[in-house]
């Protein structure tokens, strides 16, 4: 006869003195994780906490006075024409850059998960650009695409593919495509490290009992491959489109949010926040802003774990 376990009340219940009591008793380790958390509480707590606050104010950053005036920030943000400007650019450069980035770095994983001379150089040349500072990365390409002395233009011109010069950066036509292109690079060695750890994880028994079937490498990688490192897939997803959507850096350095100018062709969400707070000082808009794209963010980030639970269950 299995025997029950009697637990007694002070163990299922310790309350606010056990808590307490028990915090003394371990106090050298709540001392040592003091400098992390007081850290953690002043520039993440307090600060979302502050910026929440402000998002319902009207402040200029010069100005002592923060003037209250509940949700006219939030009703100026539905009808404000250069922020949904700036979230069809967030989204051409998410959709840009995130399924070219997964598709060249799955290919990648699975072309260095094989037995190859000089694989370990392979796999650090290829996450080389990860370990590059992004500002670095930007002004990098920033003179390659130069139009005057930059080596893609030049090479262009050498093997007769254009005729003359192009300005990459400062044409609307191409100013995206041309941050799309540096984005990639940029990310394709982090995301093929994971999906090369993921390919990893697949038992190779599963491949050896599909060739004994017949099956070729396509079968393979369709029937096995994908759904075996779906989960890595799903990752990989919902971090690259997080990050693709909070790009700063990249527009930052390499065209200032134009062509034409502030407001043009690559100005995504973020930068459009820090000019509405550093070139414009209009924190509490800016900081509506910012609790809005949390909440896009959030929607899309909710949308993407709902289509990967279904698609589980299915």
């Amino acid at each position: 006869m299995a025997q029950s376990t009697v637990v007694a009340p002070e163990q299922r219940r310790r309350g606010v003195r056990g808590v307490l009591r028990e915090m003394r008793q371990e106090w050298t380790a709540y001392l040592f994780n003091a400098p992390g958390l007081i850290l953690f509480a002043i520039f993440t707590v307090y600060a979302l906490y502050t910026s929440f606050m402000l998002s319902f104010r009207e402040w200029n950053l010069i100005e002592d006075e923060k003037r209250f005036v509940g949700l006219d920030n939030y009703r100026e943000i539905l009808q404000d024409s250069n922020f949904h400007e700036a979230i069809r650019n967030t989204v051409y450069f998410t959709i840009g850059s995130v399924p070219l980035t997964m598709a060249i770095a799955l290919f990648l994983a699975i072309l260095l998960n094989t037995q190859i001379r000089g694989l370990t150089i392979f796999r650090t040349a290829f996450y080389l650009p990860v370990i590059t500072p992004l500002v670095v990365a930007a002004i990098i390409w920033t003179w390659l695409y130069q139009a005057d002395t930059g080596m893609l233009n030049y090479y262009l011109q050498q093997f007769g593919i254009i005729d003359e010069p192009v300005y990459w950066l400062g044409n609307r036509a191409t100013a995206m495509p041309a941050v799309i292109a540096m984005n990639i690079w940029k990310g394709i060695g982090f995301s093929m490290i994971v999906y090369l750890a993921g390919l990893q994880a697949v038992p190779q028994e599963f491949y050896e009992a599909a060739e004994v079937d017949g099956a070729g490498w396509w079968e393979k990688f369709r029937r096995i491959t994908l759904p075996l490192i779906a989960p890595t897939t799903f990752f990989l997803l919902v971090i690259n489109t997080v990050g693709a959507m909070k790009s700063f850096t990249q527009v930052f350095v390499m065209t200032q949010g134009g062509p034409p100018g502030p407001g043009g062709a690559t100005t995504t969400i973020t930068y459009w926040i820090y000019q509405q707070a550093f070139v414009y000082f209009k924190m509490g808009y800016a900081s509506a802003l910012a609790y809005t794209t949390f909440f896009l963010l959030f929607a899309v980030s909710f949308m993407q774990f709902r289509w990967y639970v279904k698609r589980v269950e299915n």
